[in-house]
């Protein structure tokens, strides 16, 4: 009985280290660009828009939201990220961080 609980505490022991090499390495997420930000809140403005099409500030978000799209095709995606993340607070929404 001994040897089968030592061997069942190893193989448990196992497990967890797998278990723990594989949260570690799906931890290392790469960062994501401020491109692919622009994108991404580029798409939720387009989701905000669809789902509170009866917002009062529509037309000032749409507004942002254009002017954010060309500051991020200008190579200013520092100024384009705070106009399209500013276009969805127009609309009541919060921006969605992407996951890390």
């Amino acid at each position: 009985m001994h040897r089968f609980t030592t061997s069942l505490m190893g193989a448990l022991f196992s497990i967890s280290l797998v278990t723990a090499a594989v949260a570690a390495s799906s931890a290392k997420v790469t960062p994501i660009t401020r491109s692919e930000r622009c994108i991404d809140l580029n798409r939720q403005v387009d989701e905000a828009l669809e789902t509170h099409a009866a917002a009062t500030q529509v037309t000032a978000a749409k507004a942002l939201q254009r002017k954010g799209n060309r500051f991020c095709a200008n190579k200013k995606q520092a100024q384009g990220i705070r106009m399209l993340a500013n276009a969805l607070k127009l609309l009541g929404v919060t921006p969605i961080d992407p996951v890390q």
